[in-house]
């Protein structure tokens, strides 16, 4: 991901859909789910993985995989935190070593890369970004060329959010000076900037667009958040969640980097093989119910979006070029970026034939 930051509110009592942020936004986390075997993890690796907005839709599985009990039954200890307001993005943390790695948007293995920073990305949980443009009915927006003139509501200026909004604004023929973005945070604070009226839309995940549909404040102009959104919008499939770390990292801890990666293919395949409210009972209550959203809204949306999570953990074919796409429209050099460098399907490969899992997505190839 890309720096989908989770803004708290501060007013005291007041819950925020990123709940995680509220005081909570460097907690580890290394339960397990009620039921398990109890593990010694004294002897297990520790590996510390900081999530871009952990109680968000698109980033699920990463405490899903907590609350089943998946790191320790592969033998690892996963410390997991979060994006806080004015924090440091997760995929930068990754990059300047403060954790090992990071629960972010695939493309931002384009951007370090281009900036001659070696990161990769391990498995890709979704091939879509999981995101809507929830318009103001008010501002009569049905298509990305109807963004013309209107404020649209990003997570932060320069996050993928905003990237996203560039590519998808170009492709309509509107340029940057075409329309106002406004930095609007996620959850409560991106709900508050169309209840006042200071965006006509935000670019947003679940659950917030459940919040804002409830709450009849917007309504969704642009669907990004299934495959079939995402390929009409983008041009193709659009790989956004996944595993990233620093590619000298991976080096010296391929054992512990595999068990990561097996907990998470293990869980897509739960997730794929389980309900929108199977989902929901696993994870942490504050994650699907609070002020914001009820938890039948939540699975609600959950149903609606499901669709973009991947069941094996492989890059889809065609995925990249998408991004690499994206990045070229909006200004970014990658000619120094070759796409067999940005990702590796061998630790999902691995993952899934350890399960005897098989594997429904055509894999992107590793040839530049």
């Amino acid at each position: 991901m890309m720096k989908n930051k989770i803004y708290a509110v501060g007013a005291a009592g007041v819950i925020a859909l990123s709940l995680a942020a509220c005081g909570t936004s460097t907690a580890s986390s290394t339960s397990t789910a009620t039921g398990s075997p109890a593990a010694d993890t004294g002897s297990m690796p520790t590996v510390k993985l900081m999530v871009g907005g952990i109680d968000k839709q698109i980033y699920l599985p990463y405490q899903l995989a907590q609350q089943l009990g998946y790191y320790q039954k592969y033998g690892v200890k996963v410390e997991l935190s979060t994006e806080s307001q004015g924090g440091v993005g997760a995929e930068e943390a990754m990059a300047s070593g403060q954790v090992d790695m990071a629960g972010a948007w695939y493309i931002h293995t384009v951007d370090f890369q281009a900036k001659g920073k070696a990161v990769t990305n391990l498995v890709q949980l979704s091939g879509a970004p999981g995101e809507r443009i929830m318009c103001s009915p008010k501002a009569n927006v049905h298509s990305a060329a109807d963004l013309k003139g209107k404020t649209v509501g990003v997570t932060d200026l320069g996050s993928g959010t905003d990237e996203l909004t560039q590519f998808i604004a170009s492709k309509a023929g509107l340029s940057k000076s075409d329309y106002h973005t406004l930095a609007v945070g996620s959850g409560a604070t991106a709900i508050a900037a169309i209840q006042r009226g200071s965006a006509d839309c935000v670019m947003t995940t679940q659950p917030t667009v459940g919040a804002l549909e409830n709450k009849n404040l917007a309504v969704s102009a642009i669907d990004l958040a299934t495959a079939d959104g995402a390929k009409a919008a983008l041009g193709g499939e659009s790989p956004a969640a996944g595993l990233l770390a620093q590619s000298d990292w991976v080096k010296t801890h391929e054992d512990a980097a595999q068990k990561v990666v097996n907990a998470l293919v293990d869980t897509m395949h739960w997730i794929s093989s389980h309900s929108a409210q199977d989902i929901a009972d696993k994870l942490p209550a504050s994650y699907v119910q609070n002020s914001t959203i009820s938890k039948d809204q939540y699975v609600s949306g959950l149903n609606q979006d499901k669709g973009q999570f991947l069941p094996d953990g492989i890059m889809p074919a065609g995925g990249p070029k998408v991004i690499f796409d994206m990045e070229k429209t909006i200004g970014v050099d990658t000619s120094k970026v070759t796409i067999a460098n940005t990702f590796d399907n061998k630790y999902a490969l691995a993952a899934n034939k350890l399960e005897g899992y098989s594997t429904t997505t055509t894999p992107a190839g590793n040839d530049g």
